[in-house]
């Protein structure tokens, strides 16, 4: 009888979660023997939750909202990108103990690069939680012209960027923040990392902010995403759900996992068919 190696998403909430769809995906295209599953933990529960997911077993794990920035503080390692972003969405467990890993930047650069190259635009990052500051390290390595953050709380978007700017200097980018009401006019490149979507907000910038034919995404994917994607629209705008980037980011904690790294196009086109229903 074959073992199977446990991995899960770990969250609140997780229900709605589509990696354990992902992931058995890549586990059979690979020929990896895992099981991957859901763990609901409390609010106030992550740590005990992740003990509790190691001692049945668990091999790795992905952290999603509202853990990221807690996962860092459970590893005794962490990648050079989490220690960045201060925030992981993909835990590693092994005799050493855990090792802390940020996928989503990097997911994020591989799904917009779907779309065009990043190098030389203007680029607008909403928000300044743990999804936006997994992504701004490799969104300043892909070498924009510039890039602006802004966050309801604007302290938080200045802590995010003045961690950044040696980054942003090394790869010639001008990193600043902006006032979530008006920070600027005509980006190229619009990415709401906000958790407007998740709560049913209205988008929390102005339309002017995208030039014509902008490309905008938002980082959530299904209903949470589809006022953004109306809002982008009506402005002239290509609109993307953040679904690529979902698989590719997981496509990167598969690969820091299991040391394969699964092709991602067959598994997005089986996950848009999955969700578009019957």
């Amino acid at each position: 009888m074959t073992m199977h190696d446990r991995y899960a998403v770990i969250g609140n909430p997780v229900a709605h979660s589509q990696s354990p769809f992902i992931h058995s995906e890549f586990a059979r295209q690979t020929g990896q023997a895992l099981d991957y599953g859901r763990v609901l933990c409390a609010p106030d529960g992550f740590e005990d939750c992740v003990h509790a997911f190691v001692d049945a077993g668990g091999r790795g794990c992905n952290v999603t909202v509202p853990f990221k920035f807690d996962a860092p503080r459970l590893a005794t390692r962490s990648s050079a990108r989490a220690r960045l972003a201060q925030a992981a969405n993909v835990l590693r467990f092994d005799t050493q103990g855990a090792w802390a890993d940020n996928t989503d930047g990097v997911g994020l650069v591989r799904a917009l690069q779907y779309e065009q190259p990043l190098a030389g635009l203007r680029v607008l990052l909403i928000g300044a939680g743990g999804a936006a500051a997994g992504a701004l390290g490799p969104l300043l390595e892909a070498r924009p012209r510039a890039v602006v953050v802004v966050n309801r709380t604007s302290a938080r978007a200045h802590l995010l960027v003045e961690r950044h700017l040696p980054l942003a200097a090394d790869n010639g980018v001008r990193l600043q923040t902006g006032a979530l009401q008006a920070p600027g006019a005509d980006f190229d490149v619009v990415l709401n990392a906000s958790a407007s979507s998740l709560h049913g907000a209205p988008v929390p910038v102005p339309a002017d902010v995208l030039a014509r034919g902008a490309l905008a995404m938002d980082l959530m994917y299904g209903a949470p995403a589809q006022a953004f994607l109306d809002w982008a629209r009506q402005a002239g705008a290509r609109s993307h759900d953040g679904l690529a980037m979902l698989v590719e980011q997981a496509a990167e904690a598969f690969h820091f996992w299991r040391g394969v790294r699964p092709q991602t196009a067959a598994v997005l086109q089986l996950l848009r068919e999955r969700l578009a229903g019957p």
